[in-house]
C-alpha cells in the first residue's frame, strides 16, 4: 500500500485535497486511478440520492396537502417550500441532474406514498398508484394540489 493509500484510508479529507494538488501540479502518474473513480461516481451516486430524497419529501407532502386538507400546515408548507429550493439549487449546481429528474420521481414516489399513508392514516386507496405531478409542478413554488 502507497502512501497516498493509506491517506486515502485514513484521513479521506487530506486524501482529497493531495489528489487535488497532485491534479493542479498535473502529476497524474503519483494518482491512484481506480480510487478516484471509484469516489466520482459515488459523488454522483450521491447527488441522485439525495435528488431522489428530496423528491420522495416533496411529494410526500404534497400528497399530505392534498388529501388531508384538514391538516394542513406552516411546517408542511414549509417543508414543500424548503425542497423546491433546495432541489432547484441542486439543479443549478448540477444542471445535467435534470436528466435524472423523472427517473428521480419515479423513484421517489413509492416511498412517498408509503410515508403520505403512514403519516395521514388515511387509506391507501385513497391515494394514486403513480405519482399525480407533473415535473413542472413539483417545481412551481406556486404550485399547491387541491382535492380532486
Amino acid at each position: 500500500m502507497n502512501a497516498l493509500q493509506l491517506e486515502y484510508d485514513q484521513d479521506f479529507y487530506s486524501w482529497i485535497y493531495k489528489n487535488i494538488d497532485l491534479l493542479k501540479q498535473r502529476k497524474f502518474s503519483e494518482i491512484d486511478v481506480d480510487i478516484l473513480i471509484d469516489e466520482l461516481e459515488s459523488m454522483a451516486k450521491r447527488d441522485r440520492r439525495e435528488l431522489t430524497s428530496r423528491l420522495m419529501i416533496l411529494i410526500a407532502h404534497l400528497l399530505k396537502w392534498q388529501f388531508q386538507p384538514e391538516q394542513r400546515s406552516g411546517s408542511w408548507q414549509g417543508s414543500i417550500d424548503e425542497q423546491r429550493v433546495k432541489i432547484v439549487k441542486q439543479l443549478e449546481e448540477s444542471p445535467s441532474l435534470k436528466n435524472q429528474l423523472i427517473e428521480g420521481i419515479k423513484a421517489a414516489f413509492p416511498d412517498a406514498l408509503k410515508l403520505a399513508i403512514k403519516e395521514t392514516k388515511l387509506p391507501s386507496k385513497m391515494f394514486p398508484k403513480e405519482c399525480p405531478y407533473s415535473m413542472e409542478q413539483l417545481l412551481d413554488e406556486d404550485f399547491y394540489p387541491h382535492i380532486q
